[in-house]
């Protein structure tokens, strides 16, 4: 009988997987899903899939002829992405736990790489472009999302208006070096790509929005409090922490008052290289 002729899902375990991604790597996701030139009998790498998005997807949709790999290194999300991979019966994955410098595939193995808002998360991007150029057949694909440096600049105003006022001159360039290590501008990324052999074939840009109540609803938010938080506490004096976000959360919240909620930008980029023949 066709796989898909036969669908007892367990409905009770089933829920536990259910909701796919998180609501900030949807938009990402969908735009790279978009840009893949969709191949049978390929082999792919999903850099940095974390519970299991585009990883599963992908998969899916390149077929069981395909074999698609992941890595990454969070291992809690790893049993979760394996949890879905056994729910839905995929069986043309195969998952390392491991870090994107160091990818355990041999030379000119892969056609296809994908990324979803990754690559900006390692420790040392250009050492990751060489691994992927290593890997990658040439003429492969290698499409990767990312946000840029502009990201939640609504933030990082009310940030750096309260550390100039408190004379923290050298917090507000650990503010910035944060947001150059996590979001390089995007004319270094494409300089890197172009380095390790990439032709780049697409830009595309895009926007979305987190809009919230206020600036209290914002910094209570379970996903700013888990991706970003921690980050911004540590830019910052111990003693004045606490002063600090009181003021910002203050003025967002008076700026919620006269606007009607605010918002925070997330500007991002979609990027489809080829390596060179």
């Amino acid at each position: 009988m066709k796989k898909y002729l036969s669908n007892n899902f367990d409905l009770n375990q089933l829920i536990d997987v259910f909701d796919e991604l998180p609501l900030w790597s949807a938009p990402f996701g969908l735009k790279l899903l978009d840009a893949i030139d969709y191949k049978p009998n390929i082999s792919a790498l999903d850099i940095g899939f974390g519970t299991g998005f585009p990883l599963t997807e992908l998969a899916m949709r390149l077929g069981e002829n395909s074999t698609v790999y992941g890595i990454d290194p969070w291992k809690e999300a790893i049993v979760r992405a394996n949890k879905k991979i056994d729910l839905y019966g995929i069986t043309n994955i195969k998952i390392f736990e491991g870090v994107a410098e160091s990818i355990p595939l041999a030379n000119e193995s892969i056609y296809l790489i994908v990324s979803n808002n990754g690559i900006n998360n390692v420790n040392d991007i250009d050492k990751v472009f060489s691994e992927c150029s290593r890997i990658i057949k040439p003429g492969g694909q290698f499409v990767q999302t990312m946000n840029l440096d502009k990201s939640m600049f609504e933030f990082y105003g009310q940030l750096e208006n309260v550390l100039s006022e408190l004379h923290l001159d050298k917090e507000i360039e650990l503010m910035h070096e944060h947001i150059y290590q996590k979001r390089r501008p995007l004319h270094e990324i494409v300089s890197l790509l172009q380095k390790q052999g990439f032709i780049i074939k697409d830009l595309e840009h895009d926007q979305f929005n987190y809009k919230f109540a206020d600036g209290t609803a914002m910094l209570n938010h379970y996903f700013i409090r888990l991706a970003f938080m921690e980050s911004w506490i540590k830019l910052l004096p111990e003693d004045k922490t606490e002063q600090i976000f009181d003021t910002i959360e203050t003025r967002l919240n008076e700026q919620a008052r006269q606007l009607g909620g605010i918002k925070l930008s997330i500007p991002y980029v979609m990027i489809n290289a080829k390596k060179k023949l």
